[in-house]
């Protein structure tokens, strides 16, 4: 793309290769599809309708590029699945001492509006050609996290690094220390907002637990993946494993803060028989063990959106977990 320190440039966001490209992804059954030097919350309208018309279903990822484009930060955002800060288009337009703020900025209002993160753009560039990063890389993949970016993305750094392992081995290291600074586990998320709907209602409970009392893991059971969505705008540290038997579920919550993926057959609607196997679950995953506390959210078979139930369980009955708290079921 072409930039303009200032921004006011007028061409538009989607390009004619840009839109054969959405038909291809689609095509493709791509996951997400990322979308160029939006401007507006209609850039991403158009890109989302020329994906649904060509059969895809997947997300779409603003990448914040323009100045322009931080006008309107909070129109794009509620219009977009994710937004990207993509720091070198955006550097270029708005200035190198700019940036750190806006960064933060697009990340707390991402967060706020309950929509994924991507911190993007010479995350460890160093590592291109060197074994090690520098101090300064460690720090910026850190203080990333402890802002709140749902995810870092490397370029260069795997796309021609001549060490793209030891990138991907030195970002997870200083990412998983990050999510794990205790003074990141706020309850503080929409505390001041009416929540929309039941399942966030559920998905926030569990959070605010899971800050205040000694929970390994949390299962949420789930068709859509939006419950993890909800759960994983909250800092919590630990461990959202995102149960679901659709594969589409399963490669979109990937991209959610600290939740796994967890291939999940629910073919009954036994509560005590589910929390069952879902402990079972993760004990085959060696996340929990007897004692442990353990978060499980669910809702109706098949039902998106349906998630209406939270349960404490403590793991150690084989039968049927020992309920140690209750909420709405």
């Amino acid at each position: 793309g072409i930039n303009r320190q200032g921004g006011g440039l007028s061409a538009d966001a989607l390009t004619e290769k840009d839109k054969a490209d959405i038909i291809t992804a689609a095509e493709m059954q791509a996951d997400y599809v990322a979308i160029s030097f939006p401007r507006s919350a209609e850039d991403i309208h158009l890109a989302r309708k020329l994906l649904r018309d060509a059969g895809g279903q997947g997300g779409i990822i603003a990448k914040i590029e323009r100045a322009e484009a931080l006008d309107v930060i909070d129109d794009i955002i509620k219009a977009s699945d994710a937004v990207m800060v993509a720091r070198g288009d955006l550097g270029v337009e708005v200035g190198d001492a700019a940036l750190p703020p806006i960064q933060k900025h697009i990340i707390q209002r991402a967060r706020r509006l309950n929509r994924v993160v991507i911190t993007a753009t010479q995350m460890m560039e160093s590592m291109i050609f060197n074994a090690i990063p520098t101090r300064a890389e460690v720090f910026d993949v850190a203080n990333a996290v402890l802002d709140g970016t749902d995810a870092v993305m490397l370029s260069g750094e795997t796309a021609v690094g001549e060490h793209p392992v030891k990138v991907i081995e030195a970002v997870d290291r200083i990412c998983l220390e990050a999510e794990q600074q205790r003074e990141i586990r706020v309850s503080r998320h929409r505390m001041d907002s009416k929540f929309e709907q039941m399942d966030e209602a559920i998905a926030m409970a569990a959070m605010y637990t899971a800050n205040h009392l000694d929970v390994k893991a949390i299962a949420a059971l789930t068709e859509s993946g939006k419950t993890p969505l909800w759960m994983s705008r909250m800092s919590s540290g630990i461990p959202i494993f995102a149960m679901t038997p659709h594969v589409e579920t399963r490669r979109k919550v990937t991209l959610y803060r600290g939740v796994y993926p967890v291939s999940f057959t629910v073919d009954h609607d036994d509560h005590a028989t589910l929390n069952k196997e879902a402990i079972d679950e993760l004990q085959r995953r060696g996340v929990v063990r007897d004692g442990d506390i353990v978060i499980i959210t669910k809702g109706d078979l098949e039902v998106q959106g349906s998630t209406n139930a939270l349960k404490l369980v403590r793991v150690g009955d084989m039968v049927e977990p020992k309920v140690i708290g209750k909420s709405c079921e």
